[in-house]
Formats: C-alpha cells, sequence, structure tokens
C-alpha cells in the first residue's frame, strides 16, 4: 500500500512539474533530469537540468534514492560517483516550485520535498560503498548536501559553494546545520548566517572538499573511474589524488581573517555578532567588516536568529539528530503561522525579483525569543515527524 502511494504521488509530481507531458512520456522526462552511465563497477550519475543550474526537485530525489538503494544491494557495483551538466553540480531545491505549492495551499507537497531530499543525504551519508561528487561549478543549498556529506568530495577552480538560505528567509538545511557546525571556528556560524560563498581551494582548505583539481582534468577523473573493477576506497583515493591539484586560498579568502572571524561569529546571539563586526568597521573601516554587516542585513532577522540557534546545537549532534530539526524548521515555515519570511523572500529574489523583502519582523530587536523557540518545537500530535532509515549508524556521526 506504501509503494502504491508513494508512486501516486510521484506521479502526480511529474504532472505538476512537467506540465506538457502525458502520462506515456513523464517518466521519459522525469527521467532525463536523472542521468545514469554504468560501466565496471561504477555507477555515474548525472543531475541534468542545467537550465535551472541543476536545481533537484521532488522526482529526482525519489529516483535518485531508488537507484542508491538498489546499488546498495548489488554485489557487482562497487561505486557511484555524481555531477552535474553544464556550469553548476546543483543550485540546490527549486525553491520557486516550492514557492508555488505554498501559495496554492499544497503543503504536503512541501514536506514531501524535504522528507525525499533529507532522506536522500542520510542515505549518501551512511552509505555503504564509496561515494565520489564532482562539484564542478556552482554547488548550493541540496547541492551542498548531496555533496559535502558522502566519501569524497572533488572541488575545482569552477567551484562555487554556499548556503544562502537566510538571504530567502529559510535557514540552512538538508544537513548543512550539521557540516556547517563541524568547520573550524566558527566559519560555520559565518557562512550560514551572511550566505557567503567558498571557493574551491577554500573548501579543501577548511575541510568540506577532499579533493581539489582544475576544471579541465574532471573529464580524466570520469574516465579513470569509469575504468575501475574496484569497491575498495584507497583505490579510488588513489585516482583522484593522482589528478589532484595543490591550491591555496588567495590573500582576500576569509581563512586568512579567521581571527577576525573568530572573535565577530563567537558571541552568543546575532545582535552581539552584529554589534562586534559594527565596532570592528568603526574603528578600521575594515572592507570585510563592512561588507559582512552588508549582507547581514539582506538577510531574515528571523532566519539569521534560527540559523545561529541550529548551527550552535548542530556542534553536539549526529547528522539524525539535526535532520530531524531541520525538518521541523522547515514544516514551520511553510506552514507560515509564526512569519511568512520564506514565502516572501523567495518571492522578492527569485518570483518577482524587486530584491526588496518585506521581512517579518523587519528587526533583529523585534525577533522575541519565543517566536524562535516556536519552530524548534516538536511537530505536534498529528504532524508525523522526519523518519529516517535505521542503519548503522555510529560509524558515520
Amino acid at each position: 500500500m506504501e509503494r502504491f502511494k508513494a508512486l501516486n504521488r510521484l506521479s502526480h509530481y511529474r504532472r505538476t512539474l512537467f506540465p506538457h507531458s502525458s502520462d506515456s512520456n513523464s517518466n521519459s522526462l522525469c527521467d532525463d533530469t536523472v542521468l545514469v552511465e554504468g560501466k565496471a563497477s561504477s555507477r555515474i550519475v548525472t543531475l541534468n537540468r542545467p537550465h535551472v543550474l541543476n536545481a533537484v526537485v521532488t522526482p529526482m530525489g525519489v529516483r535518485l534514492i531508488e537507484l542508491y538503494e538498489s546499488w546498495e544491494k548489488d554485489p557487482h557495483i562497487g561505486f557511484v560517483v555524481i555531477k552535474g551538466s553544464g556550469k553548476a553540480f546543483s543550485a540546490g531545491g527549486d525553491v520557486v516550485c516550492l514557492y508555488q505549492f505554498m501559495d496554492e495551499g499544497r503543503l504536503e507537497d512541501c514536506k514531501d520535498c524535504f522528507r525525499t531530499f533529507y532522506g536522500l543525504m542520510y542515505l549518501i551519508h551512511t552509505y555503504m560503498k564509496p561515494h565520489v561528487a564532482l562539484i564542478d561549478g556552482v554547488t548550493m543549498g541540496a547541492g551542498a548536501g548531496i555533496s559535502v556529506l558522502g566519501t569524497f568530495c572533488v572541488a575545482t577552480d569552477r567551484t562555487v559553494f554556499g548556503t544562502p538560505e537566510t538571504l530567502i528567509g529559510f535557514h540552512p538545511d538538508g544537513g548543512a546545520s550539521y557540516f556547517l557546525s563541524h568547520l573550524p571556528g566558527y566559519l560555520g556560524e559565518y557562512m550560514g548566517l551572511t550566505g557567503a560563498t567558498l571557493s574551491g581551494a577554500e573548501m579543501v582548505a577548511c575541510g568540506l572538499a577532499t579533493h581539489y583539481s582544475r576544471s579541465a582534468k574532471i573529464p580524466l577523473i570520469e574516465e579513470q573511474l569509469k575504468t575501475l573493477l574496484s569497491d575498495d576506497s584507497s583505490v579510488i583515493e588513489a585516482v583522484l589524488a593522482k589528478f589532484s591539484d595543490i591550491a591555496y586560498p588567495d590573500e582576500r579568502s576569509v581563512l586568512c581573517r579567521i581571527e577576525m572571524l573568530d572573535k565577530c561569529f563567537g558571541y552568543d546571539t546575532v545582535e552581539e555578532i552584529v554589534n562586534a563586526l559594527e565596532s570592528e568597521a568603526t574603528g578600521s573601516n575594515d572592507p570585510w567588516c563592512i561588507s559582512t554587516l552588508k549582507k547581514l542585513r539582506q538577510a531574515s532577522p528571523l532566519s539569521l536568529k534560527i540559523a545561529l540557534r541550529s548551527i550552535r546545537e548542530s556542534r553536539s549532534q549526529t547528522l539524525e539528530e539535526c535532520l530531524i530539526r531541520e525538518y521541523r524548521i522547515s514544516v514551520h515555515a511553510i506552514s507560515r503561522q509564526i512569519s511568512s519570511d520564506f514565502y516572501e523572500g523567495v518571492r522578492a529574489r527569485l518570483v518577482d525579483r524587486n530584491f526588496a523583502p518585506k521581512w517579518n519582523p523587519p528587526r533583529l530587536e523585534d525577533v522575541s525569543k519565543d517566536m524562535v523557540d516556536r519552530y524548534f518545537l516538536p511537530l505536534g500530535e498529528y504532524e508525523p515527524e522526519l523518519e529516517l532509515p535505521k542503519k548503522l549508524q555510529e560509524a558515520f556521526d
């Protein structure tokens, strides 16, 4: 019965997301967004929506889970590689689609999207076979979770990595609160609150990526991996190392300002962080402090407080615990019972594109502790929590 319901939901999503397709060809249209190539011991997956920077939608997540679960059980398949077509790995979840669902009151479809992709992040993190992500381009939001939570993550000179959710009134999700909390010092708080991006070299330097290669070498890496007859992580690592390049963050990198960053972002509240940055900017006229303040002022005040608390809580939690918390926050965000900042942020930045969101509350001092607390509450008796498959996760967290 559950399988039948899932197939019905998938068919419904396909009709929604591909309105010009008929039932006879909707499968092929959906499958065209997730391409698969199999050779030797490898399976290579390509996210294929280049016209929207490979933004992922629910049918793609359902398809990926089906593939990954079947490959994990197949003794003939040794490892999985995932990449994106065009100039992006993945810009994240298709939030315009979520905006349309919210606009139409289809909150269950939003929840299905969250459940699907949070489940996929968990599956990748606990995958029993080596997983290689080739992030040769824009990698944000859900794209970040799909890539950095696996065994290997190869960044390039074209990589632009970020978690910009606060700028659309949302929060760092899809496992972001987990991996941001594990970054050196308070770099995770800085990234999660400001939406700032990292280069491929910076990703390796701070531990988000395992390898760095020039973009021109990615086809060579793919060809080498295709010929492997192995499920041994050390064999795969040797191939990646063979094509790796040495790259260092340049002098303008935020990593060269880590002492200043830690000094400002180590405080307990967003207000204190802003005050510290303002004090530094006033005293030194530091361009980094000034630009960081500008980013914070563009974000939703409510989202800033939610993001800071979420990342701080993640420091002592497993990925499973983080995803359950992120799901609660996401469900409260789409309900719009506390605030409509997520809906408003997507409208202003991605739908109407007037880039002038009307945040509610509009100022940090107007965001009460009680308002933030409500986003972290359990969902209630009639609203199921996120359920993740029970695997031997102790080895992964």
